[in-house]
Parts: structure tokens; C-alpha cells; sequence
């Protein structure tokens, strides 16, 4: 698979990455319904087989449980990928989620991640929400702290503005970005990605299918059918009238790729490689089969006339 390095580290990471979200389950705010801990497993061990030399999780994923799969994959790995998790996002006995960018609450996270993990340091560690916004400095010099005592190896910061990332970088230089992309999230286009070209700051992208809408699995059957405790059915893009229309650009998507041999789900990835701030992109697997059905993402350009082809039709698209 094709790689870049990403930002000022000296990680060449590949254009893919497994995404863990999904993998934590359900019985939580943000979870996808259940899962199989062993599908779960067997799926990063594929996507690791399969060239992607990095995995993507958070400590709220599951609340521990998708670092605890990540952890339990990793073990019996001879190579191991390069660990990305996150922190801000906390939890009590209830299940309850809040945020907090506190540094004692940075550092108990961190620990914790580790020991979930079960690594002596993560690779990049991240704040996962810039939420409270008048902590961010608190919680970015705790990350900084971390770094050089050794527990994390390079810090990122994910869903920040252009103005966030440089009063963090008035502290510590930003490794990498994690924004939403794809071709129905493209707000950060417009400020965020130019700056962070301009800052060398690394791009790694998540939900460039759109949590499964572009993925060429989805129908209008499936998205009424959701479990109960699947997030999606509270989304818009799964509900109509954009459910409809977002299917037809699924199709277009799917004649795109026949001429490649890939995908909808590829060319939907794919399509969000082309933008030269985006170093890669953060796949979600439940099983090793949708790992499978992506993977070609990383090793495939879309040409100018196509990409072209679907601009044409997302300018159609309702707001």
C-alpha cells in the first residue's frame, strides 16, 4: 500500500487506517449495535496483513472496550502498527459521557489508554474534542508533558478549528489533524485543511464513507433497520429525504469503480486522498470482509474526468 509521512513526524503511515469506533460496540452514546469481539479482532489483524501499518482508536470508543480489541490484536503481532488512540472524552459508573481537558484527567486517560493497550507508549496521542474551549491550553502542555516523558510519541489534536490549532501550537507543535471528510462533510475545506498545508500539520481523515452511506452496502432497508442502540438512526444522511439521493451518488460511485475494479466504498476514500493536505484516511472494519472491501483505497488514483464526474453531481445534492 502507499504511504505518507505524515506531517513533521518520522512516521510514513499508510493511506489507510483501521478505524476502531465501530468495533466498541453498543450499549453506549455513539455506539453501531452489537458486535463480535472476535470478528472484531480478526479484522484488525487483517487490515494490519493487508498493509495498513496503522490503527486508530479512542478511550471513549466502547468506553475502553474497542482500545481493550486493539490491545488483545496487537499482542500476538510479530510487527506491530503504529498505535493512535485519543483522549477528553470521560466517563462515570453510569455510562455517563463528559468532557474534560483537565491535566490530571489528560494524564489518568493516558495511563489508563496504555494499560488497555497494553503498549509502553502511544504512537500519537490525541485530543479527541476541543471541549471546554478555555482548557485547551491545560490539557495541550499535559499532552506536551507526556511526550517528553515518554508515554506518547507524537501529540494531535482532532475536530479543531484553524484558531484552536494555533493557540495550540503556541505550546507544542500539532503532529496531526483528525477532521470529518468526505464527499457530504466538506466544511473543512475552506480554512482548516489550507492551514494545516501550510503548517505541515499531518491530516488523518475519519468517516470518509460517512459512517457506511458511501460504502455501496447501505440501503434504504438496512438504514430503517439500524439497532436500536445504533447512532446512525438519529443522522440525517441516513433518514429521508437525503437517504434517497445520497444512494444515487452511491451509484454513481459504484459505476466509477467498475472501470478500476473498486468499490463505491473505494472510490468514496479514494476521492478524499486527492486533497493534498490529507495524508490518509481512518477506515472502519467490523469483520475482516469489510476490511476486505476497502482495502483497494490505498492503492488506486482517481483520474480527473472522474473525479470531476462526481463534483458534478454532489453540486446537485440538497444542503
Amino acid at each position: 500500500m502507499l504511504k505518507r509521512r505524515l506531517g513533521s513526524t518520522d512516521m510514513e503511515i499508510s493511506l489507510l487506517g483501521f478505524g476502531s469506533w465501530a468495533i466498541g460496540g453498543g450499549n453506549w452514546a455513539y455506539g453501531w449495535g452489537p458486535q463480535n469481539d472476535q470478528e472484531a479482532v480478526d479484522a484488525i489483524i487483517r487490515a494490519v496483513d493487508l498493509g495498513m501499518n496503522w490503527i486508530d482508536t479512542a478511550a471513549v470508543y466502547g468506553l475502553g472496550h474497542a482500545e481493550e480489541l486493539v490491545g488483545r490484536a496487537i499482542a500476538s503481532m510479530q510487527e506491530k502498527p503504529f498505535i493512535f488512540t485519543k483522549c477528553s472524552l470521560v466517563w462515570d459508573e453510569n455510562r455517563s459521557i463528559s468532557n474534560s481537558l483537565k491535566a490530571g484527567s489528560v494524564r489518568r486517560e493516558c495511563e489508563a489508554s496504555l494499560q488497555r493497550l497494553q503498549v509502553n507508549a502511544i504512537d500519537l496521542y490525541q485530543m479527541h474534542w476541543p471541549d471546554p474551549d478555555e482548557d485547551i491550553e491545560e490539557g495541550w502542555e499535559e499532552m506536551a508533558k507526556l511526550q517528553s516523558e515518554g508515554l506518547v510519541r507524537h501529540i494531535g489534536v482532532s475536530n479543531f478549528n484553524a484558531a484552536q490549532m494555533q493557540r495550540a501550537l503556541s505550546i507544542a507543535p500539532i503532529a496531526a489533524l483528525q477532521p470529518p471528510y468526505s464527499m457530504l462533510r466538506r466544511a473543512v475545506e475552506t480554512e482548516i485543511l489550507p492551514f494545516c498545508l501550510k503548517s505541515n500539520i499531518g491530516v488523518i481523515v475519519y468517516s470518509p464513507m460517512l459512517s457506511g452511506m458511501l460504502s455501496g452496502a447501505m440501503t434504504k432497508e438496512r438504514a430503517a433497520n439500524f439497532a436500536i442502540d445504533d447512532w446512525r438512526r438519529s443522522n440525517k444522511e441516513f433518514q429521508e429525504p437525503k437517504l434517497s439521493r445520497n444512494l444515487e451518488l452511491v451509484e454513481l460511485l459504484r459505476q466509477v469503480g467498475i472501470s478500476y475494479g473498486r468499490s463505491a466504498g473505494e472510490v468514496a476514500i479514494a476521492w478524499t486522498l486527492r486533497h493534498p493536505a490529507v495524508t490518509g484516511a481512518i477506515v472502519g472494519g467490523r469483520n475482516a470482509l469489510q476490511v476486505e472491501g476497502v482495502i483497494g483505497a490505498g492503492e488506486f488514483l482517481l483520474s480527473d474526468e472522474d473525479a470531476a464526474r462526481i463534483e458534478l453531481f454532489i453540486a446537485t445534492l440538497p444542503a
